[in-house]
């Protein structure tokens, strides 16, 4: 007997993780797609190397996160988590360093969506509990079996594509693009359904492993996301040096777009935002889908929302940090004024928990004002900052999980 899992609040967005990822490829391969038209005619510039960064960014993070590689779900063990950080890492230069990894990352992200979508496309055929038994079912499996031959056979014909450019023209490619990016969005809202409908029972607890790099990695969303953000901006920091001095080029579109990206799949997956976290009302979900489409855009067409994206950017760095630590210090500072309480001595974790977020904001706010007023601090003095980031990120990933309930 089937039991169907309660509909989600009134107003509220409750797509998981997985689905948000899959969304936020629809927008990148539709928007991809309709900017196509207008790059073909020479309307508009094309920055191909963070477009493929980009894409190769969101499919880290996704096997980061789910442990879900292009060729499939696996176990999410350390190492598929140092696998996607690397594949990160290349999407993220990419982004950043036009020209320096242009053919490299070109035909892997080609690799990926060619070999991807045939062997996702085989197996889902070949497994007796999938597409042959889905489509026998009225309904939305039948949907979600259609939804998932749609999107592996265009990750195949855009991966061909990808890595044979003649094969095709702008506009077929673009007609392609646009046909991914519906089924993406058609698969996304399959797998709500179905989740509701065919809710999962218990996981079974992973196998253990003597090899460290064999084991299951236990990283909630949280701080999987926080490593990620850790590498971008420590990485960030490391290349901004050879920037400084004039020795590599730097793209502030690609690095913009990558940041506002990240920054909305988190609005979209967790509701947090630069300001705090807050309950996914619809309203909050469309301001994170706008993100998106504004990320994208700025590492497909360099040079159109460069000045927008810094300063909006900065703005949400700089309120974002003050407000949080006013949030943290203004009553610590009028309990004390006023002697209503006695101090409180707090355990190890908790203090170096609000000590790091402390520092975290203080960063931020340096960081935030060195967008909004560029030039005010020298460009190495920014890598320092960028560096710290990311190392407190990581410290503080460290510390959530000694806390206890993390999810």
């Amino acid at each position: 007997m089937t039991t169907e899992t309660s509909p989600p609040p009134a107003g509220e967005f409750d797509y998981t993780l997985e689905s948000v990822i899959l969304l936020v490829l629809g927008i990148f391969m539709g928007l991809f797609g309709l900017l196509l038209f207008s790059i073909t005619t020479g309307a508009l510039p094309y920055a191909p190397d963070s477009t493929y960064g980009l894409f190769l960014v969101i499919v880290a993070l996704q096997v980061i996160t789910l442990g879900k590689t292009p060729l499939g779900e696996v176990r999410r063990t350390w190492l598929v988590i140092l696998t996607g950080i690397a594949a990160g890492i290349v999407g993220m230069v990419a982004c950043f360093i036009p020209g320096f990894l242009s053919g490299i990352v070109r035909i892997l992200v080609g690799a990926i969506l060619t070999l991807g979508g045939a062997v996702l496309l085989a197996r889902l055929f070949l497994h007796k509990d999938r597409a042959t038994l889905w489509l026998k079912v009225p309904g939305v499996l039948r949907q979600l079996a259609a939804s998932c031959i749609l999107v592996y056979l265009m990750a195949f014909l855009l991966g061909v594509v990808t890595l044979v450019p003649a094969l095709t023209n702008d506009t077929l490619t673009a007609a392609l693009l646009i046909v991914d990016a519906a089924a993406l969005i058609w698969l996304a809202w399959c797998i709500e359904a179905v989740t509701r409908q065919y809710p999962r029972g218990p996981e079974q607890p992973p196998a253990g492993s003597t090899s460290l790099l064999f084991r299951d990695a236990p990283l909630p969303l949280t701080i999987a996301l926080l490593i990620f953000l850790g590498v971008l901006l420590a990485l960030l920091a490391v290349l901004l040096v050879p920037v400084s001095l004039g020795l590599l080029p730097f793209s502030p579109d690609g690095q913009l777009g990558l940041l506002l990206v990240i920054m909305a799949i988190q609005i979209l997956a967790m509701g947090e935002t630069p300001l705090g976290s807050f309950r996914r009302s619809w309203f909050l979900v469309t301001i994170g889908l706008v993100f998106v489409a504004m990320g994208v855009y700025s590492c497909i067409v360099p040079g159109i929302l460069t000045d927008l994206l810094r300063v909006m950017l900065g703005l949400l760095n700089l309120i974002g940090s003050l407000v949080l630590l006013a949030g943290r210090v203004v009553p610590m500072l009028i309990s004390m004024r006023a002697g209503t309480t006695e101090p409180v001595v707090l355990p190890a974790p908790v203090r170096n928990l609000l000590i790091t977020q402390t520092v975290l904001n203080i960063i931020g706010i340096l960081f935030g004002t060195s967008m909004l007023l560029p030039g005010l601090i020298p460009g190495l003095v920014v890598a320092v900052i960028l560096f710290f980031n990311g190392l407190l990120l990581f410290l503080l990933a460290s510390i959530l999980g000694t806390l206890p309930a993390q999810a």
